[in-house]
């Protein structure tokens, strides 16, 4: 497929071709076109795209002009020359691949890349390159990345992408709801999330979030809750609005996406 990329893109393409080998890391801001960027890549072999959403693994299928296979749920690749799969489903079917299978690595959203189900992938394979790319090279809970990537070969941040006319600006709106989190403990530097539920998901609470929604949105909303039952509470608040979790079924999930990027629904 013939694409016309942007200068940074075809920048970034170039650092990344006149790389011999070894694990490197990009860093791109959300909208800069990550696949995009690496469907253009030089192969010199097979290739094989990790991603940790269900969503993510079919996406990449459209900027590709070969062969294409997938290993997610009960789809299952066959030889074609890319195969894009979930993690989940690949760490559990390492056994029906050979460990030189693939000549390069792509880990996408590889902020994620440190996980145990990540690194036993990384461990059973030997590609002669590595490539992991994302927005937040830095993780919140501290969990270092170098020993997975060895460098940052690219990196173009969001203040990048607005200052050069590539990005929206944001316009950021702080409403204070009156949470207290004062004694919610911490896990490996993340909130415990069964306590943060507590302190957060509470009918006084959700209701200004309610409120909030019908006197600031504008256009369509996404509303990120702490757990799947703080989501349930807030939808049953918002007119119209739907909620999709990881338990929600794929293709009901694929459908809702769809239903709110057409604007059937608010939020």
């Amino acid at each position: 497929m013939k694409i016309e990329l942007r200068p940074y893109q075809q920048e970034c393409v170039d650092t990344i071709n006149n790389l011999e080998s070894g694990s490197h890391l990009v860093s791109v801001a959300t909208g800069l076109g990550k696949t995009v960027i690496f469907s253009q890549l030089k192969r010199q072999g097979r290739t094989l795209i990790l991603s940790h959403r269900d969503e993510l693994v079919h996406q990449p299928q459209k900027y590709f002009d070969c062969s294409f296979g997938v290993e997610q749920a009960a789809e299952h690749s066959n030889g074609e020359e890319v195969v894009s799969a979930s993690v989940q489903s690949l760490v559990r079917r390492l056994n029906t691949f050979s460990p030189d299978d693939f000549d390069m690595i792509i880990t996408d959203e590889a902020h994620h890349a440190a996980a145990p189900t990540y690194k036993k992938i990384y461990s059973y394979f030997n590609p002669r390159i590595h490539i992991g790319f994302t927005a937040t090279p830095k993780r919140g809970d501290k969990v270092r990345l170098d020993d997975v990537f060895d460098d940052i070969v690219f990196n173009r941040d969001l203040k990048w992408g607005i200052d050069n006319g590539y990005l929206s600006d944001i316009n950021c709106l702080r409403v204070n709801l009156g949470y207290d989190l004062s004694n919610v403990k911490k896990k490996n530097g993340d909130f415990d999330t069964k306590q943060l539920s507590l302190s957060i998901n509470k009918p006084e609470l959700n209701q200004t979030v309610a409120e909030s929604y019908r006197q600031l949105a504008v256009g369509q909303t996404l509303i990120f809750a702490t757990d799947i039952a703080h989501a349930n509470a807030l939808s049953m608040l918002i007119d119209g609005s739907v909620v999709v979790s990881g338990k929600t079924p794929t293709e009901y999930r694929k459908q809702i996406i769809k239903d709110f990027t057409n604007k059937k629904y608010p939020a």
